[in-house]
């Protein structure tokens, strides 16, 4: 029996962080080891063209991306890890999908917004980006997407699309369900108001910081004025923030923390915190550092994932353009 199929993809923007870690990429290996899915995960370099860039700093950040991929556990005989820019079908679909979606769909998405889209001086990339994301998601039947609270938009106009196509012009694509991901709202280390990003470096731990690094920004990580080591967003958010950090990596629960640091300093908490980071990263950053001594290895794992998605995608389109007409 066929295993479900499962698409996901991450923006190659630069380095990636604990965030990234924890909403995406530690789920990525999990549901890859469950076995219980057929697998796409793509570099989705298209996307981070919304963005500035410069084609050298693009293409430095798509290897890194893949070496990230591979380093972090992803493994390319379990699933397939493609370039979205490889794949035409991708903005084939997209512009199929773009004359069928109304302009006030778009103009309802709160990311398109949070961006700044709606400012005159933007680019129609940011506006049209969720429909190439319906695209990259129903072009390969996708059941579920993995996604966070903040992208069930997305991929609601996915599954609407997909079954305004259908009732058009006859059953093509499958509706794709989100499999919720429960991942920690990761916030930046000096100022835990404010999600972690790669825009604030001094807050932000990369996944390949040395421990050096690691420790001195969490070291500097803001607290607050008492001395207790509790959980409370509301009045603690810096120390609620590193405890839910640590809950994530160790697997500890919350309450059992409060209770381990019980009557600890906060330097305490911090120097266990640093050196756990430090050593759930060490056999990444030892992979990332060897895997990025043969970008042949990268290209040539990146090149059969691109084989394997451009015949099922390939074969798809054409189904779509013989069902809208299109010889």
């Amino acid at each position: 029996m066929q295993k479900p199929i499962l698409v996901s993809g991450i923006q190659p923007t630069g380095r990636l962080h604990l965030g990234n870690y924890l909403g995406a990429l530690k789920n990525f290996v999990s549901l890859q080891n469950t076995n219980k899915y057929e697998c796409f995960f793509f570099i989705a370099d298209l996307h981070s063209m919304t963005e500035e860039f410069t084609p050298k700093e693009k293409a430095k950040q798509i290897i890194e991306l893949a070496a990230d991929f591979l380093a972090v556990g992803l493994n390319p005989k379990k699933a397939t890890l493609f370039a979205q820019s490889a794949i035409p079908a991708h903005n084939e679909l997209a512009w199929i999908l773009n004359t069928m979606t109304p302009m006030g769909e778009l103009r309802r998405m709160t990311q398109f917004k949070d961006k700044g889209g709606d400012q005159e001086t933007a680019n129609v990339g940011l506006f049209t980006y969720p429909v190439l994301m319906a695209a990259d998601i129903i072009l390969y039947d996708a059941k579920f997407v993995p996604v966070g609270d903040d992208q069930l938009q997305h991929l609601e106009l996915a599954r609407t699309l997909a079954r305004k196509f259908n009732s058009k012009f006859g059953k093509t694509f499958t509706e794709p369900q989100p499999l919720l991901t429960q991942t920690p709202r990761v916030m930046s280390l000096d100022e835990p108001s404010k999600k972690m990003s790669k825009s604030r470096p001094p807050g932000c731990i990369f996944m390949d910081d040395s421990p050096e690094e690691i420790h001195k920004k969490v070291m500097r990580a803001t607290t607050d004025s008492e001395s207790v080591i509790r959980y409370d967003i509301q009045t603690k958010p810096g120390i609620s923030n590193l405890l839910r950090i640590y809950s994530s990596l160790s697997g500890e629960l919350i309450p059992d923390l409060e209770k381990k640091f019980a009557g600890m300093n906060y330097s305490e908490l911090k120097i266990g915190l640093s050196n756990l980071i430090s050593n759930y990263f060490a056999e990444f950053r030892k992979n990332k550092k060897e895997i990025l001594k043969n970008k042949k290895g990268i290209i040539s794992a990146l090149s059969a994932g691109n084989k394997k998605a451009s015949k099922i995608s390939a074969e798809k389109i054409k189904k779509v353009k013989t069902k809208i007409g299109l010889i």
